[in-house]
């Protein structure tokens, strides 16, 4: 095996690539991708799965068509004696697809064709760059992170986790060296901690959830907002802990983690279809007791929102949605009004419920300072 230069040992700009051999090079187990999808594993598995979901299929059919660009090095690092490849796992795979026509067999990737024997000998040799992993987290970062390529929410936080965790790189390091400006990094670290704790404890599986995607940034929106802050008691982004739920509150946090992916053990449903608007609902409900127990009763989102808003808000609601109705339908009579009979019956009705709304409003408001009178 060929050796050659290092990245520079300060973590600085890659050094000069150097040709390996594609066999002498392994799958990373500890990629963040991977990570997402399952735990680590062996690298036929890992294949797979960067196969089914990670798009190595276009990867493969454009080396297959342009070749290798030998401006695209691997990082590899050297783990335990062999060669691990820390940036580039995709490229990596769609190699060995394309040299291995019994692991196109086996992956079923039929819409990969045969390649010529120039190519498959061009691409025995691929060009790497030899790095420690602990040593090029900036460059991953910025280009995975916040950067051109980047990843989900989870192998983003999940990456996060292990610079702050395992090299001890602080959180606003991380942030300046990628050039965040949001916040972004500190959110996803404490998500992700907190998500860890749950699983730790017991109190959540993420792989109980509903749906194979797993929608990451639920959490770390949702601990930004007050009700969802306040139920779960998780740490403030000023205060970075690998365990950022208080003790008392981790039941709750499995709680909520039951209501954003589901849990199949539990049989339970996620209340979170879609982030907008599902996640403000479900925050505004936690807000008040009365919708976390209707939550808790098994309500379901929209009715226990209704029961967290109370009756005064959604009777305010639903006039207001009444007026702004009126107010449209006014505006095109003119164009959209032909004296249509069915029409006409239509807002005799809205006519004769409005003239009744508003005698009832007149009663209660009768019957109030009644009341009031005969307490004073």
């Amino acid at each position: 095996m060929t050796t050659g230069p290092e990245l520079d040992e300060t973590g600085g700009q890659p050094g000069t690539a150097e040709y390996l051999p594609v066999d002498d090079l392994h799958l990373d187990t500890r990629n963040p991708r991977i990570q997402q999808v399952a735990a680590a594993q062996d690298e036929q598995n890992i294949l797979k799965v960067l196969w089914s979901e990670f798009s190595v299929e276009e990867l493969a059919l454009s080396i297959a068509a342009n070749g290798y660009f030998s401006y695209e090095p691997l990082f590899v690092a050297e783990e335990d004696g062999i060669l691990v490849v820390v940036e580039g796992n995709r490229r990596l795979a769609a190699v060995r697809v394309l040299r291995d026509h019994d692991l196109r067999a086996q992956l079923h990737a039929n819409s990969i064709p045969d390649i010529s024997e120039e190519l498959r000998s061009d691409l025995a040799l691929l060009p790497v760059i030899r790095c420690r992993r602990d040593k090029i987290w900036q460059y991953v970062g910025f280009k995975h992170v916040n950067g051109p390529q980047a990843w989900t929410s989870f192998a983003k936080a999940e990456y996060i986790a292990w610079v702050r965790n395992e090299i001890g790189t602080d959180l606003k390091q991380i942030a300046n060296t990628i050039g965040d400006t949001h916040s972004t990094v500190a959110r996803l670290y404490r998500a992700y901690m907190a998500l860890k704790q749950a699983e730790d404890r017991g109190v959540y599986d993420r792989e109980q959830r509903i749906k194979k995607h797993f929608s990451f940034s639920h959490l770390y929106t949702g601990l930004d907002y007050p009700g969802i802050g306040k139920f779960t008691g998780v740490a403030t982004l000023n205060d970075p802990t690998t365990e950022p739920i208080p003790k008392d509150k981790l039941d709750d946090f499995g709680e909520l983690c039951g209501w954003l992916w589901g849990d199949k053990g539990r049989t339970r449903p996620a209340l979170i279809r879609s982030q907008n608007p599902d996640l403000r609902l479900l925050d505004e409900t936690l807000q008040e007791d009365k919708g976390l127990d209707a939550l808790r009763a098994g309500y379901g989102l929209k009715r226990s929102v209704d029961v967290a808003r109370g009756d005064t808000a959604l009777f305010r609601e639903a006039l207001l949605d009444a007026k702004q109705a009126l107010q449209q339908a006014r505006a095109k009579v003119v164009t959209g009004f032909a004296g249509e009979p069915d029409l006409r019956r239509d807002i005799d009705e809205i006519v004769t419920l409005a003239d009744a709304l508003y005698e009832d409003m007149s009663q209660v408001k009768v019957e109030r300072r009644q009341r009031r009178l005969a307490s004073s």
